[in-house]
């Protein structure tokens, strides 16, 4: 049985913490240090460490990767495979050198598209049809390193990150077990076309702004790819008071007509939503959400506000 270490931290990790705890002995869990949260700011674990240490493996959790002490501790440990998803750092090359198989990665796009740190997120946004997981080698490069597999599948036209996030989480899972399972016994790992790589840069909060002078389709991608986190926000302006900030969730692209209407006006105000003109077609908006309240259907709140056919969102 192959000697392992699991590097990862939130919870898209857990399905392939889970296959390595299955088809290794594992040895270790290395995870990010507690960070404080909610209003409290108390201290709080990740979700990969409270795993961890319900399966009594033990926990490591460096503040640095760099300065040596990480290494020494995997050469003690002495694994044959690192296998890493979602740990939040890049790897020194001493590090990747530990293992006598090397680092594997389970990435969740298919490379090269979307390397970084976003990339279910950014391929939601673009509105690809189709992502997957890569398990791969690891380089000294971000998501540069040669692929063994993919795995691929579709995304939902209305599907969200957040929910593309739990799907390919156990996407992931589920290919790493079988890969593991078969390992060393694998075809070898094949380069990547670096011509064609897209980077996927971190989410930024100010990107949650929605610009309904794009398409209606740009727009439901947007909103859709921004949740749940930071989530898509607009401007809704009722008469000569300042503009109440609003986040929006749950679109769908509208089959309504936007003639003579000009972008982020209201079209029309149903049980499905506040349909809004853009671009080039019309958005739903399914739910809203005022600063300091709770998220509500778009309906209930367009009632609560007198919203009607000529009401304007955005700037």
């Amino acid at each position: 049985m192959l000697k392992a270490v699991f590097m990862g931290s939130p919870d898209f990790s857990l399905p392939s913490l889970a296959a390595v705890a299955a088809t290794c002995e594992l040895l270790a869990v290395v995870s990010q240090p507690d960070r404080p949260a909610g209003r409290g700011r108390k201290l709080r674990p990740p979700p990969v460490k409270v795993a961890a240490e319900a399966l009594g493996v033990p926990v490591l959790q460096p503040t640095k990767v760099r300065d040596g002490g990480l290494e020494a501790s995997l050469r003690e440990l002495g694994p044959d495979l690192i296998l890493v998803t979602a740990y939040g750092r890049i790897l020194p090359t001493e590090i990747l050198k530990v293992p006598r198989y090397g680092c594997i990665n389970v990435h969740a796009s298919l490379l090269p598209r979307w390397r970084g740190a976003a990339p279910i997120q950014r391929a939601v946004l673009a509105g690809d049809p189709r992502t997957g997981v890569a398990i791969m080698q690891m380089d000294e490069g971000c998501d540069t390193g040669a692929v063994f597999e993919m795995v691929e599948t579709e995304v939902g036209e209305n599907e969200t990150s957040g929910q593309l996030f739990e799907r390919l989480a156990e996407l992931g899972g589920a290919a790493l077990e079988d890969f593991l399972r078969r390992f060393p016994e694998v075809e070898p790992a094949k380069a990547q076309d670096h011509d064609a790589a897209v980077h996927a840069p971190k989410l930024e909060k100010a990107e949650g702004q929605l610009d309904f002078a794009q398409s209606a389709r740009a727009v439901h991608n947007h909103i859709r790819g921004m949740d749940p986190w930071p989530g898509a926000f607009t401007d809704l302006r009722l008469g000569e008071d300042e503009p109440l900030r609003v986040k929006v969730f749950a679109s769908s692209v509208s089959s309504h007509d936007s003639s003579g209407a000009s972008a982020g006006e209201v079209i029309a105000v149903d049980a499905q939503g506040v349909h809004l003109a853009c671009g080039s077609g019309v958005v739903c908006l399914g739910e809203l959400q005022a600063a300091g309240k709770r998220r509500s259907a778009a309906k209930a709140f367009a009632d609560g506000r007198d919203l009607k056919p000529g009401s304007r969102f955005g700037a």
